[in-house]
């Protein structure tokens, strides 16, 4: 039992023993008990805003099936933790809601879908990927982050991606301008317990490449063509949507332009964190 109602009925029967110890008239007793009988009520009206919420949010299209997953990163290998809701910490604080990837292997890939629908290719942004990044402090322009790729497919086989730009001078590599096309980068605002937003507000920019909800957006039209992911493929896609997103640990994934993995000096021996993926139009 929730520990505020067993204090408040501990509390109702101290009352009701006193004022049977000291008697009352009949209409100061009636006032006690209802004043007490209204507190009880304020108490259990409360709203939850605990995370993750036990009801997901109507309205917000959130990836909740898991088509592949293989994390062995310990306290954190719960592939559910990715499709259970938002629970963003703020841009000072990342969640611990969160499903971990490994800097390699197949671990480092996590999958996901919308239960066979479709994701539309509609006006700006189309989907939202959501990670624990947070900013190192208030006046600093560093942030504490887990770059990953990203890449979305019409039938988990051929998988297309965005353009990447990195930066590899040490002095940079926390800077979210130095790893344009990754997600992984930006704060978390949105928090389904605390912290609700529309499902407009969250696709709202705030301005220099951050939305209101936070997170890290990416709009279908940016799609290119590279490895089996052919014109032809990547039209089709912009054209009717894609069904499956797969999210890769940037360590995991090799840059084209020096043969050698994309590095970043991470604080743990794991990848992205990953919160969930919101689209804004399914079908």
């Amino acid at each position: 039992m929730n520990q505020t109602i067993i204090r408040t009925l501990q509390l109702l029967f101290i009352v009701a023993t006193i004022s049977n110890c000291y008697p009352k008239s009949k209409e100061n007793k009636d006032e006690s008990t209802l004043g007490l009988l209204v507190l009880l009520q304020s108490q259990t009206a409360r709203p939850d805003t605990s995370c993750p919420v036990k009801t997901l949010p109507s309205g917000i299209s959130l990836a909740t099936t898991i088509t592949s997953s293989a994390s062995t990163v310990s306290g954190f290998a719960d592939s559910n933790k990715a499709i259970n809701g938002i629970c963003g910490a703020g841009e000072s604080s990342g969640s611990l809601d969160v499903y971990s990837l490994n800097l390699t292997g197949t671990g480092a890939i996590l999958k996901l879908s919308w239960a066979g629908k479709t994701v539309r290719n509609v006006s700006g942004i189309d989907f939202i990927v959501y990670e624990n990044a947070f900013k190192i402090s208030e006046t600093s322009d560093r942030y504490l982050m887990d770059p990953m790729v990203v890449e979305v497919s019409t039938d988990d086989s051929v998988y297309c991606g965005f353009t990447l730009t990195y930066d590899s001078t040490a002095s940079t590599l926390n800077r979210i301008s130095s790893w344009s096309g990754f997600a992984g980068l930006r704060p978390v605002i949105y928090n389904m317990g605390s912290k609700t937003f529309t499902l407009d507000e969250l696709f709202t920019s705030a301005g220099d490449g951050f939305l209101l909800g936070g997170g890290d957006g990416f709009d279908l039209e940016n799609l290119i063509t590279s490895g089996t992911c052919t014109s032809t493929i990547r039209d089709g896609i912009k054209a009717n949507g894609f069904k499956f997103i797969k999210l890769t640990s940037a360590t995991a994934v090799t840059n084209p332009a020096t043969g050698n993995p994309y590095t970043y000096p991470h604080s743990f021996d794991n990848g992205p964190d990953i919160d969930g993926v919101i689209a804004k139009s399914v079908q």
